[in-house]
């Protein structure tokens, strides 16, 4: 018998309890791999996007023909593009009504901060599964574990010679659930660590460009202003 079928002759062997645990931690593990495979690539995805608007915006480009250039895209826009659209449309709109040079910034400044707030949370999504998984899931397969083998000592209890050969079994099936439970749980925590430190240094971005964009946006206000 190879290794491979030990494997699953162990899972079909289990009890009830125990291969319920089992499905359990496969389930998460299955959904675990899934949201970092879409994680990895929307966190890559921002980060490129957010690093060729930067360099577009810093090239000196026009903003009103970097702004025609994001609403008229083929593609969606999203992270550092909606933030700076969500200030320049604010800005646009408070000029039209004549508002004064302080508010329209203040105005500017808090819409990109709410649209900051959006694009992170956004970003942030399903990331709480996975810390969720990393946490739990070694201790669900615990739980499996100590059913597993209290059913096997339970199963000593009518017979009249006790060996190691009895009870051998028992646990093997049992300390599958642990296993998966490690398995499940240690690529959820890396998982979440890197995309919290890449949401991290995305949120940092963010703020840094809303910053520089509204101290330009006050100067060029306050220019005209006193003109």
């Amino acid at each position: 018998m190879t290794g491979e079928f030990s494997f699953i002759d162990l899972i079909l062997d289990a009890s009830l309890v125990v291969q319920a645990v089992m499905l359990i931690l496969l389930l998460a593990s299955v959904l675990s791999w899934a949201i970092i495979a879409q994680k990895r690539s929307m966190l890559n995805r921002a980060s490129v996007r957010a690093r060729k608007f930067e360099e577009k915006f810093w090239s000196g480009a026009d903003l009103n023909s970097l702004h025609n250039a994001i609403a008229h895209a083929d593609e969606g826009n999203s992270g550092l593009e909606r933030v700076f659209d969500a200030g320049f449309q604010e800005v646009d709109r408070m000029r039209k009504h004549h508002m004064e040079t302080d508010a329209v910034v203040a105005a500017a400044h808090r819409n990109m901060r709410v649209s900051s707030n959006r694009e992170l949370e956004r970003l942030e999504r399903h990331l709480n599964f996975l810390a969720t998984v990393g946490s739990t899931s070694p201790y669900v397969g615990l739980f499996g574990t100590v059913w597993g083998i209290m059913s096997s000592f339970h199963s000593l209890g009518s017979a009249q010679q006790a060996t190691i050969a009895m009870v051998a079994p028992g646990i093997s099936e049992a300390l599958v659930a642990t296993a998966m439970g490690l398995f499940a749980a240690i690529p959820a925590v890396i998982a979440y660590n890197r995309f919290s430190y890449q949401v991290d240094k995305l949120a940092v971005r963010y703020d840094n460009f809303s910053e520089e964009f509204i101290a330009i946006l006050a100067r060029q206000l306050h220019s005209k202003a006193g003109a």
